[in-house]
């Protein structure tokens, strides 16, 4: 039997890292949204240009190319397993349209694990971000430092903190996605599906309670 997760959680909770983890560790396939806009534009495919016109003008990708994108990636052979859902849905509209897809293929949403942290912890991991302009390598100045402070360790580049990553920035980015993401959360709760990862824990640990959850529902 197919198994698809919802890995639902806000900028800073580590929910990418553990969306490939858990690909890896279930035989299952990590479909990355993002992921997905930058192949497809890559690749030049007719969703591809259509998304690349669309965020060329400044606008928002509506919910029925993301659905389709999707829909296309689902359907590939190596999602007969199921499949990681990593910044797909992210709306109750997005989730129902994600159920009939789902269905469509034999199969339904097996959990929704909500990799959670609070806010002021959030910021403290996101505004700590500094990325190296030369090879773009990421450093944090509590969790993962240069050797030198400003210098990048693989190649002496500077290091700069992009404007997203400024705590103010940060704050209104988790205000944000906390007011579009809040109804996904309910909607998946009240059908029974949410489970609430610490997100706070170290990175071996989420993952211990993450393949814990996924294990009773499969």
């Amino acid at each position: 039997m197919a198994i698809y997760l919802v890995l639902v959680g806000l900028p800073g909770a580590g929910k990418g890292t553990q969306a490939v983890i858990l690909s890896k560790e279930r035989g299952l396939t990590h479909v990355s949204s993002g992921d997905l806009f930058r192949d497809n534009i890559k690749r030049q495919t007719e969703l591809g240009k259509q998304v690349e016109a669309i965020l060329k003008s400044g606008a928002l990708v509506p919910d029925d190319v993301t659905i389709a994108m999707v829909r296309d990636r689902l359907m590939q052979p190596d999602c007969q397993k199921g499949a990681v859902l990593d910044g797909f849905p992210r709306t109750p509209a997005q989730a129902e349209a994600l159920n009939k897809m789902l269905g469509e293929l034999g199969g339904r949403v097996n959990l929704v694990p909500y990799v959670k942290v609070r806010d002021d912890v959030l910021v403290e991991r996101l505004s700590g971000r500094w990325t190296c302009q030369t090879c773009q390598t990421v450093y944090h100045e509590k969790f993962n430092p240069p050797k030198v402070a400003g210098v990048c360790d693989k190649d002496g580049g500077e290091l700069t903190q992009r404007p997203d990553d400024k705590a103010e920035t940060v704050k209104t980015r988790i205000a944000e996605y906390m007011k579009n993401t809040a109804p996904l959360i309910e909607h998946y709760r009240t059908q029974g599906l949410l489970v609430e990862i610490n997100g706070e824990q170290e990175i071996e640990k989420v993952t211990a309670e993450l393949l814990a959850a996924v294990a009773k529902v499969s």
